[in-house]
Order: C-alpha cells, then structure tokens, then sequence
C-alpha cells in the first residue's frame, strides 16, 4: 500500500495542475473577449464608450458587479481601518 503521505503528494499534483489550467483558461477566455471589443471600439464613438448598444446582458452584468467591487472595496477597507 501507498503512505498517505505520497497520496496526498500526488492528489496536491493534480489539483495544482486542475488549478492552472483552469487558470489559464479563465485567462485566455477574458483576453479573447479583451481583444474582441477593443477591434469593434475602434469603429467609431458610440462603440467606445456604449458598444453599439449591443452587448450581452452576461457581460453587462459582469461589468457591473467588477465596478461595484471596485468601488466598494477600498470604501470598504477603509472604514475598518
């Protein structure tokens, strides 16, 4: 039999590979819609600051909690200090 400390070895391997490639995914994912509006926000006006008025309502909503979190947070932290 296997010690538990070379289980716990190997299940701490895997688990760190699951880790980054989940983080390299999540990564790519953003940038892929990064790059994405930044080639239609260079059309004209309207598309920089209101995206043609079309945008999924996912990534409005994605939008707004990081803005939300963004300016909170440090409010936030603040007055517990």
């Amino acid at each position: 039999m296997a010690s538990a400390g070379l289980i716990g070895l190997v299940f701490l391997f895997f688990a760190l590979i699951a880790y980054l490639t989940g983080a390299r995914l999540y990564f790519l994912f953003n940038l892929g819609i990064g790059l994405y509006y930044k080639s239609r926000a260079g059309k004209s006006m309207d598309e920089f600051f209101l995206s043609g008025r079309n945008i999924p309502w996912w990534l409005a909503g994605t939008s707004m909690v990081a803005t939300t979190f963004a300016a909170d947070t440090p409010l936030a932290v603040t007055g517990m200090v």
